[in-house]
């Protein structure tokens, strides 16, 4: 039998390839797992002719933004914790320090005004938090449909149907998607849209109202503390020496004269920081959720989301290009964008469904889009 060389590297080859896969399968499952998702990155930056910068930005950024997505998804029980506790300590703050003083120095009438607001607006916020962060803000159906789409997502390989959007936090399309809130571990879709915008507005109501008539009250805690440290730096004994020995000023062998205790106590200054704390907390808040809510508001009148207000930005310049003008379809006209947002179809909605906590469920089904054709009467300026 002769010798073949071609034979034998091709067995050597064969020898080689399955170390190296039995090398490779000896790794721990989580590392052969990343191995073969960054082929897969890789080998989609030359997928087909089709691919674009968009395609090839989003492949090499990938591992980027699934980090932070899983940080932000992760992040979102902290967050909420966070608004909650922060909110509560306001609330104990109010009861303890704030209300036994209203109840001390206001007229009843000012007394009722306080105590019907405050409690309203603490209802309110409760009320359209939890619902913002336990409803879900609605999906694309996952069976086969008859619904019209625009597109398909590339991310869940299902078609999504007009103004839905992907998620990579909750990794799943959202209809009528806003943008995804920590504060809330929840996106903001289709269908707590308003009691997301509800929360940031009365929530902004009371922080405006508690930093506004705390005012004068955050002034005198904070002089007061100013004052507590210049007491505290003063010596508590006063010298004393010459005549005053030679007088009796002082029982012999003492040479100090002690100072009575200071006018003030641990519970006076826990009370005053308490001030200063609930006062800082609340105008801060206020000043940055009032701007948040004020954007919203604006987006509101104008029929659009967050995403689709990038969207039809880059569509009014790509018409302008050929000489056009981009209309937003579903901006039905200012007071009617609101009626449809808040649910609003005769005067007395403005009050049960405003003004008060309602649970109703938003028109449509945040499918199709055909709400100003159908509820032309109803919703009419």
């Amino acid at each position: 039998m002769r010798w073949c060389p071609s034979s034998m590297l091709h067995l050597c080859c064969l020898r080689s390839r399955s170390c190296t896969r039995r090398g490779r399968n000896k790794l721990p499952l989580w590392i052969r797992e990343i191995w073969a998702y960054m082929r897969v990155l890789v080998q989609s930056l030359y997928f087909n002719s089709l691919t674009d910068s968009d395609v090839v930005f989003d492949s090499v950024f990938e591992p980027v933004f699934w980090t932070v997505d899983y940080v932000t998804r992760w992040f979102g029980t902290v967050f909420v914790c966070l608004v909650v506790l922060l909110t509560s300590s306001i609330v104990v703050i109010a009861y303890i320090v704030l209300l036994p003083l209203v109840i001390n120095t206001y007229s009843p009438a000012w007394i009722a005004w306080h105590i019907c607001y405050g409690h309203w607006n603490l209802i309110m916020i409760a009320f359209h938090y939890y619902k913002a962060a336990k409803t879900s803000p609605g999906c694309p159906p996952t069976e086969k449909n008859d619904a019209p789409f625009v597109s398909v997502c590339k991310k869940c390989i299902m078609a999504k149907p007009a103004r839905t959007h992907h998620c990579g936090i909750c990794n799943r399309c959202i209809l009528k998607m806003d943008h995804h809130c920590p504060w809330l571990n929840n996106c903001v879709g289709h269908f707590n849209h308003r009691y997301f915008f509800s929360f940031c507005l009365f929530m902004t109501l009371g922080c405006v109202y508690c930093s506004i008539s705390g005012r004068n009250l955050f002034l005198d805690a904070y002089n007061a503390l100013e004052r507590f440290k210049h007491l505290d730096a003063e010596k508590q004994g006063v010298p004393v020496t010459g005549m005053a020995l030679l007088i009796g000023l002082l029982p012999p062998g003492k040479t100090n004269y002690q100072t009575s205790a200071p006018p003030y106590t641990f519970k006076d200054k826990m009370i005053h920081k308490s001030i200063i704390y609930m006062w800082v907390l609340t105008s801060t808040v206020g000043v940055a959720l009032g701007a948040l809510t004020i954007w919203h508001a604006v987006l509101i009148s104008r029929g659009e989301t967050s995403i689709e207000r990038h969207i039809n930005n880059k569509e009014t310049k790509r018409m302008a290009k050929w000489g056009k003008v981009y209309r937003n379809p579903f901006n039905y006209g200012r007071l009617n964008n609101w009626k449809i947002f808040l649910g609003v179809e005769k005067r007395s909605h403005w009050v049960t469904r405003v003004l008060l906590p309602s649970g109703h469920a938003p028109y449509g089904d945040g499918l199709t889009w055909d709400i100003f054709a159908v509820k032309r009467d109803l919703i009419a300026v």
